[in-house]
């Protein structure tokens, strides 16, 4: 079981030594996703155009010509932020005519556009999930494990302040999603959505249907041969242009259907309401027809296993690149793209060509499921948990291949979420209805162990280990059951819960034990040493981390000697062995630089950056912090980012230049806020406290030490002492 390391910092001096626990995860996995690595992957297709997602407008738009130019003036009327929004039925065209519009004025906002679907009608995207996307977009790297409701707002604020971007949220649900979101002042906002909210400052413009002169020009550039029917078609049609599109581009991909015929069963009344029944029920549409009846027209004249096969899109929760599709399909690589060719032509699905993705709108892929019996979806949602597990995994092995195969793999994780995280969720929630997706429930969080650790909030991922637990209990899978164990240990470890981490570990330790997972067995002693080094114990951590060593030696394990050999370095570094200390951190780095383990890279770095602290080399100290502090921020370390932004306040203090450290010391306590890092976060909070004392903020100082000594004793932090002796001293 593959190792990680991560530096944790000391609270009263300039040291952040240990080097945080090793996790377990499968790394013979290395090599058996190549299908989903050659297939999904080339670096052009993870390069994402992150500050610039706004598609184009459809080359074919029509009409709206007043509606246009009322929302244009709305944009240049406004002074600050523009707030405009577009309510009407789905299918009503919405999308295209902001895009239209959005397109026009984006040269208004050259910092960014930023494009996002809210899902309003399926799942809707928090308010939260929405600032990830931003931010993101933004700071592609950023760790946003501990972003929350409580920090959200602010978190945004500070991505768009002094930028000129447009924000193009489509299809929204409610007020609660989007008065949040309210940008400042240079940057325009524009929405979409299916229901009319109030929202302080959104300026609403309903949009219906296109006019009869409108629908007819747009039939006919689609397919000149319905000419005289046009009126007719448009009017059954109902002057949707969603539903326009689908049938103009039916009739000109077959183009030896009547278009009497067409008309009829479109027409037909009786036909058309049973249909749409369900979506006129689900859209709260009283007076207006749906466009679901088109929808089937498309539908049913597909092949019967075409059919089959675009019913099993609907269980995407968001795009999905062709290979998706091909999994869902069990087609080759050219019998799939020729399929989704043909359904892109019936309109059936949309291409997103700056990303290179399909699209499902979100009413069709209603409509799919609604086609679907219950064994049907339950085969299709399984083979979409399961590729997006190997998509998971994918992303795995190429941050563990290093080098800048870490950023491919940071990508592939962060354009899949979704998918992934929805695929685990289905597992778990069916997890009881038979063994193999009680298998994927479990395996789920052991194939991304490495960036689930940089990416899930802790909180989380011990919600998905838990589930595996309990999965790996009932099917028997004790091998599973000691990974989990092994990695919810971690989990309470990154919040800095020590004691409750080491009751993971050492029930993880006998069962690897038990079955003889050596690799298992080399993790769960490391991260035990772990565990009591931060408890204060540096003699008893010594004693499992030689251990580890010598298994991980044994069995060429290179990333797990080098995380040992590491851990030993913050141990002897601990008994004030600082010599020692840096033969020790100097072999860690030699073993991850050949390995291209660079975030194993950084921690050596920062390590050595203490050693060469407590020995009053500081400059030298001040290098190697830097070159960690690059490293921490070129993959997304926020843990790793936060721990050498104290140890550089530390350096500051020593230095005597405390305003300069309080500046780290206060993006520090950002970051552990944001990752749910208690232990980091009471280590930030009683170093502000000593310089703020410095100053002679003696009450600020005060209360910042009461907050450490309160996280403190809840994390069972050695610590605690500390920070009682400093309040005594300073008589508080």
């Amino acid at each position: 079981m593959a190792k990680k390391s991560s530096a944790k910092p000391k609270a009263k001096d300039k040291s952040q030594i240990s080097i945080g626990g090793n996790l377990t995860g499968n790394n013979n996995v290395v090599g058996n996703n190549n299908n989903v690595v050659n297939n999904y992957l080339s670096p052009e297709q993870i390069k994402l155009n992150a500050l610039h997602q706004l598609p184009p407008a459809p080359a074919d738009f029509t009409g709206r010509a007043e509606l246009i130019s009322q929302l244009l003036s709305d944009f240049n009327a406004h002074k600050g932020a523009t707030i405009s929004g577009l309510t009407g039925m789905g299918g009503i065209g919405k999308t295209a005519l902001g895009l239209e519009v959005a397109n026009k004025i984006k040269n208004q906002y050259p910092d960014a556009q930023i494009f996002l679907d809210l899902k309003g009608t399926t799942a809707p995207l928090s308010a939260l999930d929405i600032i990830r996307h931003v931010i993101l977009s933004f700071e592609p790297k950023a760790d946003l494990r501990g972003l929350d409701e409580s920090n959200m707002q602010a978190a945004y604020q500070s991505v768009l302040h002094g930028k000129k971007a447009l924000l193009f949220f489509d299809n929204a649900r409610s007020a609660e999603q989007i008065a949040p979101l309210r940008p400042p002042a240079d940057c325009a906002m524009l929405v979409t959505s299916r229901w009319t909210f109030p929202v302080t400052g959104l300026q609403a413009r309903r949009v219906d249907v296109l006019s009869e002169a409108d629908a007819v020009n747009f039939l006919l550039d689609l397919c000149p041969r319905i000419a005289d029917n046009a009126t007719e078609l448009a009017k059954a049609c109902a002057y949707l242009p969603l539903a326009l599109r689908i049938a103009g581009s039916f009739l000109l991909v077959n183009s030896d259907w009547s278009l009497e015929k067409y008309l009829s069963q479109l027409s037909d009344r009786k036909k058309r309401l049973e249909t749409l029944k369900q979506s006129r029920a689900d859209a709260e549409l009283t007076t207006e027809p749906d466009l679901l009846a088109t929808f089937e027209l498309s539908y049913n004249a597909l092949a019967e296993d075409d059919r089959k096969r675009w019913r099993t899109l609907g269980v995407f929760p968001a795009s999905f690149a062709g290979n998706a599709a091909q999994a869902m399909w069990a087609l080759d690589e050219n019998e799939t793209s020729k399929l989704l060719g043909i359904l892109r032509r019936y309109s059936l699905l949309d291409y997103d060509e700056i990303n290179s993705r399909y699209v499902l709108h979100d009413l069709l892929a209603d409509f799919a499921l609604t086609q679907m019996e219950s064994e049907e979806e339950q085969d299709a949602r399984f083979t979409h948990a399961s590729h997006y597990k190997d998509v998971l995994s994918a992303a795995d092995n190429l941050y563990l291949e290093g080098g800048e195969n870490i950023q491919l793999g940071l990508r592939l994780f962060d354009m899949e979420w979704d998918n992934i995280r929805s695929g685990h969720s289905w597992a778990g929630a069916s997890r009881d209805v038979n063994e193999n997706i009680a298998k994927l429930c479990l395996n789920y969080p052991d194939a991304g162990v490495y960036v689930l650790n940089l990416r899930q909030h802790p909180i989380e991922n011990i919600k998905w280990l838990e589930m595996a637990i309990t999965s790996a209990r009932e099917i028997g899978d004790r091998r599973g059951e000691g990974n989990a164990l092994g990695n919810l240990g971690n989990a309470f470890a990154n919040l800095g819960d020590a004691k409750k981490a080491i009751e993971f570990y050492e029930q993880a330790l006998v069962i690897d034990r038990e079955i003889g997972d050596r690799r298992g067995e080399g993790s769960d002693l490391g991260n035990l040493g772990v565990a009591y080094k931060n408890l204060g114990d540096a003699k008893k951590a010594i004693e499992f981390y030689e251990q580890a060593l010598v298994i991980d030696r044994e069995i060429g394990d290179r990333r797990g000697e080098g995380a040992a050999l590491g851990n030993l370095g913050s141990a002897y570094a601990a008994l004030g062995e600082v010599k020692k200390a840096i033969e020790f951190y100097e072999s860690q780095l030699v073993i991850v630089r050949e390995i291209g383990d660079r975030r194993g890279e950084g921690v050596a770095l920062g390590n050595l950056g203490v050693a060469y602290s407590d020995l009053g080399e500081v400059k030298k100290a001040i290098e190697f912090y830097e070159q960690y502090l690059s490293i921490a921020r070129e993959i997304g370390d926020r843990s790793g980012e936060g721990i050498v932004l104290g140890n550089l306040g530390n350096t500051y203090a020593d230095l005597g230049e405390i305003k300069k450290a309080i500046e780290f010391y206060e993006q520090q306590l950002v970051i552990v806020r944001e990752i749910g890092d208690r232990r980091g976060e009471g280590n930030a909070l009683f170093n502000l406290g000593v310089a703020l004392h410095g100053l002679d903020e003696k009450e600020r100082a005060v209360d910042l030490m009461k907050q450490a000594l309160v996280i403190y004793e809840a994390i069972q932090s050695p610590s605690a002492k500390d920070a009682r002796n400093v309040l005594t001293k300073w008589g508080a």
